[in-house]
């Protein structure tokens, strides 16, 4: 599985890469809106300059000569303006362009943009072509400068919103992560309701809503099948111990013959496996309902030597040989039937899925239990401690041992890991 991301940063990058998107489109928009704008004042100001100039040359009450004299210098003094005498006999229509030229007593490279107007002017009777030209501000300078502040808002922008995400996600998320941690704490096997905080957002209500009526229907269910399983383990109890009496009183029975004798004694292999099956089911449904005593200071080392004494001859029937590292006084506190019962599972499925003159190794400290065995290839560990899987086909097995083992791990919050290592099946009780 790959990393993964908060939600609340999912919406965030979104706004972020929308509002950059955008900020950063913005920018080409403002430049030409500004000099448009500005294109559209230089050419009201043309306009103005061009009229004061004709008004104010037909005020004045020159001779030929003098007027010669004052064009000549006002062409000089007014660098941005130009009066001429025109070719054409009638006025014509005002055009306004734009020239871009390099700057004087400046470097080749170096060019300005001007904005002009090319206008008509009747000056004491006489026709004029006259051109007004102003300089427009760098179009690179004010790039930079738009640039510059979309750049400094977007920052505040950002800012704003891992800000306000933060604060806001805090309180809006409250519910739901407290949800979160109450479903975490959740254990079906108690068959109490979950008591979810509400919440004044409707979504987060509508799921509240929803885990309730589901935890309602899975304790509904969860009860029925334990009931089921205790009702119908117990009710199978006596039929059983019934059957199993018959078969042993028919077996003593001289009259039969010898295939009637093995017909009536393959009966008890699939009997003796249906009376286990029904014992730990009904061990199991004690330890759900919590129907063992509290717990007292259990010798885990004294047990470990106890039960191995007891299966020695199912390891002397393998010729498995065992290893031991164990502490010398290790105690834990728990119920010792169901230490015991826990211990003895987890040898016996190290002895019958072993092989022959396989070995055994059994580890023991005051925090952790392992029991390993030898073996060729690992074992599905999702499946390992359902109940009725067995991992070997070969072996009789009720399927349930390892399930005892986790459901007494979890009635006292200990860990059951398993591993395969150096081909070895290890499977280890975290205290």
């Amino acid at each position: 599985m790959g990393s993964m991301n908060k939600l609340l940063n999912r919406p965030l990058k979104a706004f972020t890469l929308y509002a950059l998107l955008v900020l950063a489109c913005s920018i080409p928009v403002y430049y030409f809106i500004v000099d448009y704008i500005w294109r559209n004042e230089l050419d009201e100001y043309n306009e103005i300059v061009r009229n004061r100039i004709e008004s104010g040359l037909n005020k004045l009450s020159l001779d030929k000569e003098e007027w010669a004299q004052t064009i000549a210098l006002w062409n000089k003094t007014q660098p941005g303006t130009k009066i001429e005498k025109s070719l054409f006999q009638e006025s014509r229509s005002d055009s306004i362009y734009t020239i871009i030229r390099q700057k004087q007593s400046a470097n080749d490279e170096d060019l300005e943009r001007f904005r002009g107007l090319s206008s008509y002017i009747k000056v004491q009777g006489e026709l004029y072509h006259l051109t007004i030209e102003i300089n427009v501000e760098e179009a690179h300078e004010t790039v930079f400068a738009i640039a510059a502040v979309t750049v400094l808002f977007f920052i505040i922008l950002l800012a704003g919103f891992v800000i306000l995400n933060r604060r806001i996600a805090t309180q809006i998320w409250k519910p739901f992560h407290s949800t979160l941690d109450r479903l975490k704490s959740f254990d079906l096997n108690s068959q109490n309701n979950i008591n979810l905080e509400k919440s004044d957002i409707q979504e987060f209500e509508q799921l509240n809503q929803a885990l309730y009526q589901l935890i309602a229907k899975n304790i509904s269910v969860f009860r029925q099948q334990k009931e089921f399983t205790e009702n119908a383990s117990h009710e199978l109890q006596t039929p059983l111990a019934v059957l199993k009496s018959k078969i042993d009183l028919l077996m003593q029975n001289e009259s039969l013959t010898e295939s009637q004798s093995e017909l009536i004694a393959s009966l008890n292999i699939p009997l003796s496996r249906v009376s286990r099956i029904n014992k730990n089911l009904l061990l199991l449904a004690k330890i759900e309902n919590q129907q063992f005593s509290e717990g007292e200071l259990v010798n885990m080392s004294e047990l470990v030597n106890q039960n191995l004494d007891f299966l020695e001859e199912h390891l002397r029937a393998r010729n498995n040989t065992v290893e031991m590292e164990i502490c010398e006084h290790c105690y834990i506190t728990a119920n010792r039937s169901l230490v015991e019962i826990m211990l003895v599972n987890l040898l016996l499925n190290a002895i019958r899925h072993n092989y022959e003159n396989g070995a055994i190794r059994i580890e023991l400290t005051d925090k952790s239990l392992t029991i390993s065995n030898t073996g060729t290839e690992p074992l599905i560990s999702e499946t390992l401690f359902k109940r009725f899987i067995t991992s070997s086909t070969s072996t009789p097995s009720s399927g349930l041992g390892l399930a005892i083992v986790q459901e007494i791990a979890h009635r006292y919050d200990w860990k059951v890991d398993y591993h395969f290592i150096n081909n070895f099946h290890q499977f280890s009780v975290l205290f």
